[in-house]
């Protein structure tokens, strides 16, 4: 266990500095490794789009998909040849984003509690990739196609399901016939089928999913994919002639990378992996791991049935039931196995405000762990501690930049389950409690572990969701940073620059007035 713990923290490093590293290029929103579901998506949509075309010319005759294939290539290569290309080079991108994903999930530890649904859900359609794309290599029906129909059969063989070697099939020319390769569409249009099946699945307990990446990234790929379609084409190798062993091939690694690891190894070395490699992804949420947080708790006399926890739920954990002790009013419901802990849903609750006149702050929905009432005591104990001519108070995530480390006697900071749990009445409140200004820290676009938690904070904060910024409130006394972990320093630089220029406001006379800096009483 300690073993996978080390490979699991080793992998995560790697992909957050490799991230970081990207976000310098492309930004949060284009940066393709905080972006791999919806990469994937996006090429799967191509490849549909794509198959639908060569389909509609495809001859499934035993003499003519062999020319009809090629005459793509050659006569309609503007259409129907850069089409098969996309079909192609889209097809080894949706492996490789797919593998990247799984990878990445299991390195974050995204496998368990609430997140078992989706990764259970995922594994098989690693097998519906790898069957498509294998059956899509034979509908070719060049050399190429009769090594990968021989060597998987050959491969199947192994498994003691046919009374005969299948292999047999492809060792004469008159082996075969139309009827093979009119189910071998047929395969090929179902597999994926069940793909798009079991991704809708796969992403069922996931609000706002991330269907597609942005516009410009979408704009990127495609323009490369069509470059590498008019640069290298996808052609056909030579027909496939069962009276000869095809030598001299170009493999495509990405999906055939079985067949020269069974020549390599054995048939049984392959089925080996092949089904330790689905026990192994299958048995991981099952292993030990961290115990779950508390999950958000509902308050039913102080939940006014708004519904905006529901709203902003990451993962579809809050539903709306008939209230029990108010008629014709609704009460939110959290479902256990689906909370991820985040506090989002308290950073939306309408009473989560800390200008609540109690004297022990109780809200709709809140967190056991990190209590709303608890986050006004240890807010307004560190601002009465603060010195210096410009006193800021830091709000940021316990899964981004660590705020911590930054806490002096200007500065006061606060670090939350998820930036989404912040009430944005909060930041009004520092202010009017004594505090200059106000750093809102999170992680970067498509880097929030809890999905939503950075965007709706923005979205809060810029006064376009609800619960909303004041008007009241000066956006100039407010500071909003991206920052994963690993970038304190950074963080800090991002911290000292908002200081001098609120000193630098002060000393020229445009710095904002400030709130009644008073003590605000309770109970």
């Amino acid at each position: 266990m300690s073993l996978h713990l080390a490979l699991r923290g080793a992998a995560q490093t790697s992909f957050e500095r490799s991230e970081d590293f990207l976000d310098t290029f492309f930004g949060g929103a284009d940066n393709p490794l905080r972006h791999l579901g919806a990469l994937g998506l996006y090429f799967l949509w191509i490849l549909v789009a794509t198959g639908l075309y060569l389909y509609t010319v495809l001859d499934t005759s035993i003499d003519g998909v062999y020319n009809s294939i090629g005459w793509l290539s050659r006569e309609q290569w503007y259409l129907g040849g850069v089409l098969r290309s996309l079909h192609r080079y889209a097809s080894d991108a949706f492996v490789l984003v797919m593998v990247l994903h799984l990878l990445r999930e299991w390195a974050y530890g995204r496998y368990h509690g609430f997140r078992l649904y989706s990764w259970v859900t995922g594994v098989p359609l690693v097998w519906l990739v790898f069957i498509s794309g294998i059956g899509g290599y034979w509908i070719v029906w060049d050399r190429l196609a009769q090594f990968s129909a021989i060597a998987t059969t050959e491969l199947l063989d192994w498994l003691p399901i046919f009374s005969e070697p299948a292999a047999r099939n492809f060792l004469a020319p008159d082996s075969i016939n139309d009827r093979f390769f009119t189910v071998l569409v047929f395969i090929h249009i179902g597999v994926p089928l069940m793909l798009i099946l079991g991704l809708w699945a796969h992403v069922n307990r996931i609000s706002r999913v991330d269907y597609l990446p942005s516009r410009r990234a979408m704009a990127a790929i495609m323009a490369s994919l069509l470059a590498l379609a008019l640069v290298k084409p996808a052609l056909s190798d030579l027909p496939a002639n069962l009276a000869l062993a095809p030598t001299g091939l170009r493999l495509d690694w990405f999906v055939l990378f079985l067949h020269p690891l069974t020549d390599i190894t054995s048939p049984a070395a392959v089925w080996a992996l092949i089904f330790g490699a689905t026990i192994l992804l299958f048995a991981l949420p099952f292993l030990p791991h961290p115990a779950a947080a508390p999950i958000a708790v509902v308050d039913a006399p102080n939940c006014n049935g708004c519904s905006r926890c529901h709203a902003d739920c990451p993962y579809e954990a809050i539903t709306m039931a008939p209230h029990p002790d108010k008629p014709g009013h609704r009460i939110a419901v959290v479902d256990a196995d689906n909370c991820a802990a985040c506090g989002i849903c308290a950073g939306s609750c309408p009473s989560s405000t800390p200008f609540r006149s109690q004297e022990r702050l109780v809200t709709g929905i809140d967190m056991p762990q990190q209590p709303v009432d608890a986050m006004r005591q240890q807010l307004e104990a560190r601002i009465a501690q603060l010195q210096g001519r410009t006193r800021l108070v830091v709000f940021g995530c316990a899964r981004g930049a660590d705020v911590a480390a930054l806490d002096a006697p200007d500065t006061a900071t606060l670090s939350l389950i998820c930036t989404g749990m912040l009430p944005p009445s909060f930041v009004e409140y520092a202010l009017r409690s004594g505090a200059d200004g106000v750093v809102v820290t999170g992680c970067r676009d498509g880097g929030c572990d809890f999905r939503l938690g950075m965007e709706w904070t923005r979205e809060r904060l810029a006064r376009n969701r609800e619960p909303h910024l004041r008007a009241i409130v000066p956006l100039d006394r407010l500071q909003l940073v991206a920052a994963s972990r690993g970038e304190g320093i950074q963080l800090a630089a991002a911290i000292d620059e908002f200081r001098t220029r609120l000193e630098t406001q002060s000393t020229a006379g445009t710095k904002p007035p400030a709130f009644s800096r008073r003590k605000i009483h309770h109970g």
